[in-house]
C-alpha cells in the first residue's frame, strides 16, 4: 500500500511585545500564577503543579514569562486580544490528555486552538488555559482505501494539497488557511459540498480526549454516539486530536473563478440567479458576495466552481455570465488548489473582524432587497455580505443522521465587517453589522455554528441543532458534565 505523509511546521514566531498583563502575573515561571475558573472565581495555580505539568509534556508550556508568549497568544482575528495564563502547545494526544486533566481537576477556564481561525475569538481566553494543537499538522493519505488521517492542527490547504497529489479530495471550506478541526466540527460548507456532502458528512472516525482526560476513538463501531455528535456538534464533546476522512476522486483542474459586477442591477441579477441555481447540477457551486471597497465602490460577485465534466462547463456556467456585464471575469479552467487559496489571508490576519450569520431557504425578494439595499447604503469600505451555496448532497442526508440538523437550507447568509486595528470607527462599523442583521435575521431559520458570534443569544444555538438538541445535551452531560469545553457555540449539559 502506497502512503505519503506531510507534516507542516508551526506558526512562525512574531516578535515578543511588552504587554501590561505581564505585570499582573508572575515575573518568572517558578512562581504561582493567578487564573480564573469556569464559574469566574479567582484561582491560584501553584508553582509545583505548573512545573509538574511542564515536566510531563513533549510539547511546550508557555507562560507570560516565555519569549514566545506574545506570538503564541495571538489569534487569527486580532479584534480579540486574549491573555491566557497558560498555553500548552501540544506535541501529541498524550500532551492533550495532560492539559485536559490539569484544567478539569481545577475547574480552569479552557479554550482549544487548532487552526486558530475562529472569527469569534473562541480559540483563546483570558486568564485561563489554551490547549494549542497548531503544531500537530500531519496529513497522511491512503490512496488505496481513499482515506486521509489528519491531525487537528492542519489547515485546509494542507489537506487539499496532499489529497490532490493522488487525484483525491474531501469537501472542505473555501479559505485554505482555515483549520480542519473547527470547520469539520461545525459542519463544513465549501466548493465540493453540493457534490460530496459537508466535511462532517465525510468524517469516518476521530480520536479525541474527553473532559475526564480519557482518550477515545469514535467511529461507526466504537463510540458511535460520539461520532454522531462530532459531525456538526462543534467543540462541545472533547479535544479532537485527529480526523479520518473519506476521499473522492476529482480532477485537479476545475472550472471556476469570480464574476464581479457593479451593485447596480444587483436585485435583478440575484432574482435570476435563484432560477439558475434551482436547476443547476450538484457539481455547480455559486457563492454570492457583495460589499464595499475604497473610493465608494459597491460590488456584487459570484464565486463559481464547477467540478463536473469539463465538456459541460461552459454550458452550465454560461447563464451566469448572461446576468450582466461583468467588471471582472476570471472564470476559467483553474487548478482546484488555486481556487481554494484565492481567499487566503496568509498567517494571522492584520484586520479585526466581526460578523453575524444564519441559514436561509431560498433567495427571496425580501432577502435580496435587504442585502442589496444595505450594500448600497453601507457607510465605509470593508463591509461585506454573502450567500454560501448549499443544497445538493447536503440536503439528502436525513436531519437526524448527524448533529448537523438544518439540511434543507439553500444558503448560509453572513454579514461581516473588517477593519485596520488602528481604525477609529470600529463601534460604528460593528453597529452597522448588528443593525443590518436585525433586518436579515427574521428571514433566516436556523444557525450555522461556524458563523456563531460571541454575542449571539442562546436560542441561536438551539436553532442550529433543532430536534437534535436534546440528544446532544444528553451526550454533553455524559462526556462533559461540568461543561469544561464551553468556549464554542455551547450546548449545555442536560
Amino acid at each position: 500500500m502506497r502512503r505519503r505523509s506531510f507534516c507542516a511546521g508551526g506558526l512562525a514566531a512574531l516578535g515578543a511585545a511588552s504587554i501590561p498583563f505581564h505585570r499582573a502575573l508572575a515575573a518568572d515561571s517558578g512562581a504561582d500564577i493567578p487564573a480564573v475558573g469556569l464559574d469566574g472565581r479567582e484561582l491560584t495555580l501553584k508553582s509545583a503543579d505548573i512545573q509538574d505539568l511542564r515536566a510531563g509534556l513533549r510539547g511546550e508550556l508557555i507562560t507570560v514569562a516565555h519569549p514566545d508568549y506574545a506570538s503564541a497568544r495571538r489569534l487569527w482575528n486580532p479584534a480579540f486580544d486574549r491573555h491566557p495564563s497558560l498555553i500548552v502547545r501540544c506535541a501529541g494526544a498524550a500532551d492533550v490528555r495532560r492539559a485536559v486533566s490539569f484544567s478539569g481537576a481545577r475547574g480552569l477556564l479552557t479554550a482549544v486552538r487548532a487552526g486558530g481561525h475562529s472569527v469569534s475569538g473562541q480559540s483563546g481566553c483570558d486568564r485561563g488555559l489554551v490547549i494549542d494543537l497548531s503544531r500537530m499538522r500531519a496529513v497522511e493519505v491512503d490512496p488505496v482505501a481513499k482515506l486521509a488521517r489528519v491531525e487537528a492542527g492542519a489547515l485546509l490547504g494542507e489537506l487539499d494539497r496532499e489529497a490532490l497529489a493522488f487525484g483525491l479530495a474531501t469537501p472542505v471550506g473555501t479559505v485554505a488557511d482555515t483549520g480542519v478541526a473547527g470547520l469539520t466540527l461545525g459542519g463544513g460548507v465549501g466548493r465540493l459540498a453540493r457534490k460530496f456532502g459537508l466535511t462532517c458528512d465525510n468524517l469516518v472516525a476521530a480520536e479525541l480526549v474527553t473532559a475526564d482526560g480519557e482518550w477515545r476513538r469514535a467511529s461507526a463501531t466504537e463510540n458511535a454516539d460520539l461520532l454522531w455528535a462530532l459531525r456538526g456538534g462543534g467543540g462541545n464533546f472533547g479535544v479532537v486530536t485527529s480526523f479520518t476522512f473519506r476521499l473522492h476522486e476529482v480532477t485537479p483542474v476545475m472550472y471556476g473563478g469570480n464574476l464581479q459586477f457593479p451593485i447596480t442591477g444587483g436585485r435583478e441579477m440575484l432574482r435570476s440567479l435563484g432560477d439558475i441555481i434551482a436547476a443547476a447540477p450538484d457539481e455547480l457551486y455559486v457563492d454570492v458576495a457583495m460589499g464595499t471597497a475604497p473610493e465608494n465602490v459597491r460590488w456584487l460577485a459570484f464565486n463559481v466552481c464547477y467540478c463536473g465534466p469539463s465538456g459541460e462547463a461552459e454550458r452550465v456556467v454560461g447563464p451566469l455570465r448572461k446576468l450582466g456585464k461583468p467588471l471582472k471575469d476570471t472564470v476559467a479552467a483553474t487548478p482546484y488548489d488555486q481556487l481554494q487559496g484565492s481567499g487566503d489571508l496568509r498567517g494571522l490576519s492584520p484586520l479585526g473582524a466581526y460578523g453575524k450569520g444564519g441559514l436561509v431557504y431560498g433567495i427571496t425578494p425580501a432577502l435580496v432587497d435587504v442585502m442589496v439595499g444595505a450594500t448600497e447604503s453601507a457607510p465605509s469600505d470593508g463591509l461585506m455580505m454573502w450567500l454560501q451555496h448549499q443544497g445538493g448532497a447536503i440536503s439528502r442526508v436525513p436531519p437526524k443522521a448527524s448533529a448537523y440538523f438544518n439540511r434543507g437550507a439553500s444558503h448560509n447568509v453572513g454579514v461581516f465587517d473588517s477593519w485596520q486595528m488602528s481604525a477609529a470607527d470600529v463601534e460604528r462599523r460593528t453597529e452597522w453589522v448588528r443593525h443590518t442583521w436585525t433586518q436579515i435575521e427574521p428571514l433566516t431559520r436556523g444557525q450555522y455554528v461556524n458563523l456563531a458570534a460571541t454575542d449571539d443569544r442562546e436560542t441561536r444555538v438551539h436553532a442550529a441543532y433543532g430536534d437534535n438538541y436534546p440528544r446532544l445535551a444528553a451526550l454533553k452531560k455524559r462526556y462533559d458534565p461540568n461543561n469544561l469545553f464551553r468556549l464554542n457555540a455551547n450546548i449545555k449539559p442536560a
